[in-house]
């Protein structure tokens, strides 16, 4: 019924292997595009044999995502800024920590305040640059509302302050096949936007390749941080719901089952999901996925104390067992290992210390 995936498992299952296979088989097979949220750092080696484009998000990094890109193409803009609309909201929403949501006045200022920014871009698309986070702060700093300085106030931070790395315009290829964003270094109070601007930046990409003979696969490893966080959370949602419609294909990974089920919202996610990839399972896990997905005695030995590359693959309501036993002298294992014995640079210390 629909692409939708996930893989689950126990750290140490596999679970980055598979999806990195998974990865290459679309790189390779079609000529869809591919892209990685990395909260680890690692899909380094993986975007370089590919010829991907690494975006590292941190206070140190030479990469700029501006988060009020949209990819205008004339046919759809009034939809494209309508989801914008509710991303600067959602935006918002997250900086001002307000855990009742945006009062009705703020949602009025900061939707003025967007349309201000956008109205000479969208008169003139080709000869008006895009807008900036400091453009959406002077916006909304110059409306008299009472409550417009209070949400300038909690933007100016990331405006002119110590948290403003994503106050400029792109400077890094968002068009490349393999598109891999680097979140490791975000501090916490950047993590969560900085997965939100992700997000986004998934949003305009599917926009972009909607009409073409292509769909946009978003991976997301260590799904479970996103759904920490109500915001980044409703996106995820959205994309399980509507990615299809649009050409995309969004693949959680996770080794927090429970984060998957807590709440009614998130539930959706798995049962919108037709492809997953069930790994070793803890027993509590075990228990639930075998409950959701109607599980028999048989079919749970295969992800009870299994070894790394092996499990259960769950696709359209059809269940079969698989051993993955990827040859280990290919250049590829090499590339996609996590295995910290296995890396390179490991290898390299271990052959000079006996050598010595």
């Amino acid at each position: 019924m629909n692409p939708n995936g996930l893989y689950l498992g126990k750290p140490g299952s596999g679970k980055s292997f598979a999806i990195k296979r998974g990865i290459t088989n679309t790189f390779f097979v079609t000529n869809d595009d591919v892209i990685v949220c990395d909260p680890e750092g690692e899909y380094y080696k993986l975007a370089a044999a590919l010829k991907g484009q690494v975006i590292k998000l941190s206070p140190t990094s030479e990469h700029h995502i501006n988060p009020l890109d949209i990819a205008f193409d004339g046919v759809h803009d009034e939809e494209l800024f309508a989801m914008k609309a509710h991303f600067v909201l959602s935006l918002c929403e997250l900086i001002l920590a307000n855990k009742d949501g945006l009062e009705p006045e703020e949602r009025t200022i900061i939707d003025s305040a967007v349309l201000k920014v956008y109205a000479a871009k969208k008169a003139d698309p080709a000869n008006t640059p895009m807008p900036i986070l400091e453009d959406l702060w002077n916006a909304i700093n110059s409306d008299p509302h009472p409550k417009a300085q209070r949400i300038a106030t909690a933007l100016q931070i990331y405006v002119t302050g110590s948290l403003k790395i994503f106050n400029n315009r792109t400077n890094i290829d968002i068009n490349n096949r393999f598109v891999c964003f680097d979140v490791r270094e975000l501090s916490v109070q950047l993590r969560t936007i900085g997965m939100l601007i992700v997000q986004d930046c998934v949003w305009t990409k599917v926009s972009a390749n909607r009409d073409k003979t292509k769909s946009t696969h978003f991976y997301i490893d260590e799904f479970h941080l996103f759904l920490k966080d109500s915001q980044t959370a409703q996106y995820a949602i959205e994309f399980w719901k509507r990615f299809r419609k649009w050409g995309g294909i969004p693949t959680g990974i996770t080794q927090n089952v429970t984060d998957l089920l807590h709440a009614k919202d998130i539930e959706t996610i798995f049962e919108n999901s037709d492809f997953v990839i069930l790994l070793d399972q803890a027993q509590g896990d075990r228990e639930i996925l075998a409950k959701k997905l109607g599980l028999s005695q048989q079919q749970k030995r295969y992800i009870t104390g299994a070894a790394a590359g092996e499990g259960l693959i769950c696709y359209g309501g059809v269940i079969i067992p698989f051993i993955d036993r990827f040859p280990k002298d290919t250049q590829l294992y090499r590339i996609m290992t996590t295995k910290l014995e296995e890396t390179s640079d490991v290898r390299e210390k271990r052959q000079f210390a006996t050598a010595s």
